[in-house]
């Protein structure tokens, strides 16, 4: 990550662990999710730790079936504060919680049930619960309490996204532009031979009339032409892909129909 990424997860991970529960219920969950073998890697989470009371924690597990709405979202925040990590590396968003290998399949299991569904797999010997998708980590982090911080994450989302899709659209102009530009440049040079050698002048008419406005204005789009000489956008781009195989290719047959007697079938 970028040092501005790690900055918003730590002001995100900072923000969550200034909440201090109302309800004592709420408390007991969040110092649940927590854990008794916490190793807080920030101050503001030790900081928590000690307000929730983490010395008289103890190891009970969390009674996810009885317990209310906020108890659960209180655990979560908990949980993710002693067991999680959030990454933006390449504009990707990443969250997991890394707890024991028995307690994976659990905690993936009520994160589904909390309608977050997240995949969970074993990582050298430590269990692993996984969100690739930014849609549901960020209703996660809204859930269990995240704000400002959250709403930068998503701005920065949303610029990051508008700078891809514009690149893209960029890189896209930018290679029709060039081939826009070698066809151009293919068509004059046919114009160019057709002219010198006398064929150009046995053309139709209306191929003509494009070559003349190709030569006057080598960088107009078939559109472009089409509407200067009150043309189909399809007709201009036949007599030019015309004018390219009889200049470029010499096939002197270009346009020629066979004529067949009725009746006749044509040669195997």
């Amino acid at each position: 990550m970028t040092t501005l990424d790690r900055d918003l997860v730590a002001a995100l991970r900072g923000e969550l662990a200034s909440i201090d529960p109302a309800r004592a219920c709420d408390r007991q969950a969040e110092l649940v999710g927590l854990g008794p073998d916490l190793r807080a890697r920030e101050p503001a989470v030790a900081r928590l730790a000690l307000r929730l009371g983490l010395r008289k924690a103890s190891s009970a597990a969390f009674d996810w079936a009885s317990a209310r709405e906020h108890c659960r979202t209180a655990y979560l925040r908990g949980r993710f504060l002693s067991h999680g990590s959030l990454s933006l590396a390449a504009a990707r968003t990443h969250l997991e919680f890394v707890v024991p290998p028995e307690q994976a399949p659990v905690l993936a299991r009520w994160l589904a049930e909390a309608g977050m569904p997240a995949s969970w797999r074993i990582r050298r010997g430590r269990g692993v619960v996984t969100w690739k998708s930014a849609e549901i980590v960020g209703t996660f982090l809204r859930r269990i309490g995240a704000g400002a911080a959250l709403l930068e994450l998503e701005a920065r989302q949303v610029a990051r996204a508008m700078r891809g899709d514009l690149n893209r659209a960029l890189n896209a102009e930018s290679a029709n532009l060039q081939r826009a530009v070698a066809a151009a440049g293919r068509q004059l040079v046919a114009i160019d031979r057709l002219d010198a050698d006398g064929r150009l002048a046995r053309q139709p008419n209306a191929v003509r009339l494009i070559a003349a406005a190709r030569r006057e204005t080598p960088e107009s789009t078939f559109s472009e032409l089409a509407e200067r000489l009150v043309l189909h956008r399809s007709t201009v781009q036949r007599a030019l892909e015309r004018i390219e195989r009889l200049g470029l290719h010499d096939d002197v047959g270009v346009g020629v129909r066979s004529r067949r007697h009725p009746g006749r079938r044509a040669p195997a």
